[in-house]
C-alpha cells in the first residue's frame, strides 16, 4: 500500500512522534510530552505510510479556541501534500468539535509553512519577538476564524 493514511494519533505513536521531533526540531517533544498531549479535548493526527509514521500535527483545544502546536513531516515526505492534508483534516475536526478560532505561531523565516497556512485561510495578526530559541527568531502569530 503506497497511500498515506491520516488518522487519530494513538498513545502507541508517541515514541515514533518523539523520534520524528528529534530529527526536525531544536527543542523536540519527549515521548511523555506526546502522551500528556493525547488527553482531553486535544486533537492530534498521525500520517502513516507503509505502517510508518511520516508526520503528525496537533492542536490544543479549550472552549471554542484551538492552538496548533506542531506540524511535522519527515523530510523525504515533504512537498507531497502530507502536511496540507493533515492540516485540512485537523481543521475540519476542530470545526466539528465547535472550535471557532485557531491560532498558531510560525518562524518568520519559514516561508513554506507561512504560505501553506495562508492557503488554508490563516492571516498574520501579530509578531512575537524572540519567540523561538536555537536559533533565536521572531514568530508570526497567525489566526483563522470560522464565521
Amino acid at each position: 500500500m503506497n497511500q498515506v493514511m491520516i488518522r487519530t494519533m494513538k498513545p502507541e505513536d508517541a515514541s515514533n512522534a518523539a523520534s520524528l521531533d528529534q530529527e526536525m526540531f531544536t527543542q523536540p517533544w519527549s515521548e511523555q510530552g506526546f502522551l500528556n498531549a493525547l488527553t482531553g479535548q486535544n486533537l492530534f493526527l498521525a500520517a502513516e505510510k507503509n505502517s510508518c509514521l511520516i508526520g503528525y500535527c496537533g492542536m490544543y483545544c479549550a472552549a471554542d479556541e484551538g492552538e496548533i502546536v506542531n506540524v511535522a513531516v519527515k523530510k523525504d515526505a515533504r512537498q507531497k501534500g502530507v502536511g496540507e492534508t493533515m492540516l485540512r483534516t485537523l481543521l475540519q475536526q476542530a470545526q466539528n468539535a465547535g472550535i471557532h478560532t485557531v491560532l498558531l505561531e510560525v518562524r518568520v523565516s519559514n516561508q513554506a509553512a507561512i504560505h501553506l497556512y495562508e492557503k488554508l485561510g490563516f492571516e498574520i495578526c501579530g509578531l512575537r519577538k524572540s519567540f523561538y530559541e536555537f536559533p533565536r527568531e521572531d514568530a508570526y502569530l497567525m489566526k483563522l476564524t470560522y464565521h
